[in-house]
Formats: C-alpha cells, sequence, structure tokens
C-alpha cells in the first residue's frame, strides 16, 4: 500500500494526533487522518460518528456500519473514532447530521472542504 506524503500536520498547524486504532482507522490503515495523491476521498476529518450520522450516511450511500470482513472493515459503532472523507463530513454538517470531530487529529488538508469554523463548533478537544 501507498504511504502518505502530506506532511502529517493538523488544523490547527501542530503535528497531527492519531484518531483510531480501534478499528484502525485513515486511508493508509494507520490510525491517522494522512493523506496523500492516491487519497481520491481526502480522508482527513477525524470523527467521533454518531449512530445519527452513520444512519445519515447509510442513507446516503455510504454504509459505514456494515461489518465487511472481506476488506477486513468490522463496521462502525458510535462512539468510534474514523477518519472521514471531507466532502462526506460537510454534507453532513449542511444537513444537520455532522458529528464531533477531533481537531487535532483531522488533518489541514480537510480545510480544502471544510470552514475551519465549522470543525470548531463540532470539536470535541478544544478547551
Amino acid at each position: 500500500m501507498a504511504t502518505a506524503t502530506k506532511e502529517p500536520v493538523n488544523v490547527l498547524g501542530e503535528t497531527l494526533e492519531t484518531c483510531g486504532n480501534d478499528p484502525v482507522t485513515g486511508f493508509y490503515r494507520d490510525g491517522c487522518c494522512n493523506t496523500g495523491p492516491d487519497d481520491l476521498g481526502s480522508h482527513t476529518v477525524c470523527a467521533v460518528v454518531t449512530d445519527d450520522f452513520l444512519a445519515f450516511s447509510r442513507a446516503t450511500g455510504n454504509d459505514l456500519s456494515t461489518p465487511r470482513p472481506e476488506f477486513g472493515f468490522p463496521g462502525l459503532r458510535g462512539g468510534d473514532g474514523w477518519c472521514l472523507c471531507a466532502a462526506r463530513w460537510q454534507e453532513a454538517f449542511e444537513a444537520g447530521h455532522a458529528p464531533r470531530v477531533r481537531l487535532r487529529a483531522t488533518h489541514r488538508s480537510a480545510l480544502e472542504y471544510c470552514d475551519l469554523a465549522d470543525l470548531k463548533k463540532h470539536s470535541m478537544d478544544l478547551s
């Protein structure tokens, strides 16, 4: 598998933190929302998914809750940390279903799709 090539910096300008290892997330399955030229979906927003978001995502064509063992995917449950496609998070935000985000684990490339102020409103790691 390819490796991330964009500098691992979060939306706050700091070193990118881990998003989730149970289940292991990230386009590169490294636990982080790293990205590179082969990550066409920009899996850069570290979200803590909710049942509401999972239902929204399933209804809009991306079922993240059903296990897919053939791909090593256990299916997500509310409370799991997951690197979402930035455009999917933005879509959920605009529809009123956006999950909370961990800004310190959200790659700065997410800002190509999402507004930092909107991400901050949904942040769970700002003090």
